[in-house]
């Protein structure tokens, strides 16, 4: 997994509300499991219209955001089922960080899984980063001293438990962040059961 340190990208505005992982990824999709590549689906139905064209008034066909590799979405983005092609296709996208005022739990799960950032904002802090969205500007993330950095130089907190933290960091999935954290532990743990039960190393 790419480990998360800081990330300056463009940002793009989602505004809707309650975007589930069907508008992310849609269901038809869900027998391709390879992950690279998954960019094209992300929000196929919203980026494209019957024919394959792209829908010239979605935002993520629209310059600069184009480019972009942050996400302001409204609130309860990721909401619906568990698929983790959701977070694949869009990280697949180029997107490393989304910020909403709320989150899907599973799909909150599946992002930092991923080496994805969710960040969870207030009311007052969202509005405003929807504005810098919205006028192309870019976004500083820094996930060493947990912020995000506006264009005019304010700065807004990152809530982030600490554990979820260093696995970004450090680019760690869930197994390597247990080895990582806990090595010494289960070295211990299994000297001890070596001592204790020499005939299971027969």
């Amino acid at each position: 997994m790419q480990p998360f340190t800081t990330l300056t990208a463009i940002a793009a505005p989602l505004i809707e509300a309650d975007i589930d992982t069907d508008i992310i990824y849609p269901a038809r999709f869900l027998t391709i499991t390879e992950k690279k590549g998954l960019g094209r689906y992300a929000f196929h139905d919203r980026r494209y219209d019957g024919q394959g064209r792209e829908v010239a008034d979605f935002v993520l066909n629209r310059d600069p955001w184009r480019q972009a590799g942050i996400l302001v979405a409204g609130p309860n983005f990721g909401c619906g089922s568990s698929r983790e092609q959701a977070p694949w296709a869009i990280l697949d996208l180029g997107i490393r960080c989304i910020i909403a005022p709320s989150f899907g739990e599973i799909f909150r799960g599946n992002c930092y899984r991923n080496g994805m950032l969710p960040v969870t904002v207030g009311e007052a802090d969202h509005a405003a980063l929807l504005a810098d969205a919205g006028a192309g500007a870019s976004l500083h993330i820094d996930l060493n001293v947990r912020t995000i950095t506006r264009p005019d130089g304010s700065t807004i907190a990152i809530a982030i438990d600490d554990g979820k933290r260093d696995a970004l960091l450090n680019g760690w999935d869930e197994v390597m962040g247990i080895l990582n954290l806990y090595a010494g532990t289960i070295d211990r743990y299994e000297q001890e059961r070596r001592a204790r039960l020499p005939w299971l190393n027969r």
